[in-house]
């Protein structure tokens, strides 16, 4: 066994998905980060092509990017699914289910609720994801998942934007009114899981 790697190779192990990671250095949490996400993108690739050929008519979602929800959505989904039930209860299977009610969401990210357009692969992707984000608060590292979710976000959102795609900076109609609802969430959520962690690091103290 080559030592220098012992670590990750035991922290990727499906055994541990559930467990605190056994390093919690930056360089360390970016490994797992880019493990997790590149099964995401490998699963999402499998699975598009599978619905593509399953389902008649495929064509996936549709919906235009919106700049504010894309910034907003890491802080949002972050710290209501996996900050705030992880500072609540402390039982990483209550974050199992909160993060697999997350992940199922996904899958409604379009405009038309079809079979057709229904984001099957975004699904795919979030799986593991879950997992990753699991592990990151629960070794008291949640602020990582924050910032890495957002810049995957960004990044993604810069790249479908570069391309071509439809992006909006704030919608109008509906569209303003979710855009809104999201920036004030971020605040909020933020803040209200900074004050649990707050007074769980007291009580951890005492």
């Amino acid at each position: 066994m080559n030592y220098k790697y012992y670590d990750i190779i035991e922290d990727i192990r499906p055994k541990s998905w559930l467990s605190r990671y056994r390093k919690t250095t930056i360089s360390y949490l970016v490994k797992m980060a880019f493990f997790y996400y590149t099964i995401g993108v490998i699963l999402q690739i499998i699975g598009n092509y599978i619905v593509q050929n399953a389902i008649s008519g495929y064509v996936g979602p549709s919906l235009p990017y919106s700049i504010s929800i894309g910034l907003t959505s890491g802080p949002v989904e972050e710290t209501l699914f996996f900050g705030l039930p992880h500072y609540l209860s402390g039982n990483p299977y209550l974050v199992l289910a909160t993060g697999v009610a997350w992940s199922i969401g996904h899958i409604f990210n379009t405009e038309v609720f079809e079979i057709t357009n229904l984001a099957f692969g975004n699904f795919m992707f979030t799986v593991p994801l879950i997992f990753f984000s699991i592990r990151t608060w629960s070794s008291g590292k949640g602020w990582f998942a924050v910032v890495f979710h957002s810049g995957w976000n960004v990044a993604f959102l810069a790249s479908q934007c570069i391309s071509g795609k439809s992006c909006i900076l704030i919608g109008n109609g509906w569209y303003f009114i979710s855009d809104v609802i999201s920036i004030i969430g971020a605040v909020l959520l933020i803040a209200a899981t900074y004050r649990l962690y707050k007074k769980k690091s007291i009580q951890t103290s005492k």
